[in-house]
């Protein structure tokens, strides 16, 4: 019986932290990433992805769990196109900053901005996100049980993202600063790649694909 409690934790848990490694948030934040020397930088934006996506979350159980509140699954298959377009607009505006860099090569900006990376969270919170809490709080037994799964859930989510952000600027950190090309190559990949899939998902989720 303790185990067949323990369950959905575990769940939450594992889809929390796999939840991060998902094609689009792995471009979106490496679209973030790329402007970081140090993998430390790098992480913390991680960390306020991590918060960001998790407030969502919590509003949306909440808003289930206290407000009683009830959603239309697909809708949120629909918020999926507001993430293609965010991605489509961190791509393009990673690759101006590219520009902007070479035109001024001090421009570079190390300074810690929580506010795009916990804004990048809560966008991809209220999408696809929000359908998996729907779907587990409808099987969930007492308010107890889906606040912890909530919470374990976003706790898994901030240490992926962590995670990812961390492995993400490794080839953009001081060691690999001398190898320029590497850099600027891998950086317009991961934006070029980042307007793609935004604008594949976009034709997908909008509808126009039929």
């Amino acid at each position: 019986m303790e185990w067949q409690a323990a369950t959905p934790l575990l769940f939450a848990a594992v889809i929390g932290f796999g939840h991060a490694f998902e094609a689009d948030h792995l471009l979106a934040v490496s679209s973030i990433v790329t402007r970081r020397r140090h993998w430390r930088q790098a992480a913390l934006d991680g960390i306020w992805w991590g918060l960001g996506h998790t407030s969502t979350i919590l509003v949306v159980g909440l808003l289930l769990i206290v407000g009683r509140v009830s959603f239309d699954i697909d809708i949120f298959d629909r918020l999926e196109a507001l993430v293609g377009l965010m991605l489509i607009g961190l791509g393009l505006w990673r690759l101006y900053d590219f520009r902007r860099q070479r035109d001024q090569p001090a421009a570079r900006d190390d300074a810690q901005q929580p506010h795009m990376a916990y804004g990048v969270g809560l966008v991809h919170g209220l999408a696809g996100s929000g359908a998996i809490v729907v779907l587990v709080m409808s099987k969930l037994s007492s308010i107890a049980e889906s606040l912890a799964f909530l919470l374990i859930f976003g706790i898994g989510s901030v240490v992926g993202m962590w995670l990812a952000a961390s492995l993400f600027s490794l080839p953009f950190s001081k060691r690999l600063n001398a190898t320029a090309w590497l850099q600027w190559g891998l950086g317009i990949l991961s934006s070029v790649l980042c307007i793609g899939y935004g604008a594949w998902i976009v034709w997908e989720k909008a509808g126009f694909a039929g």
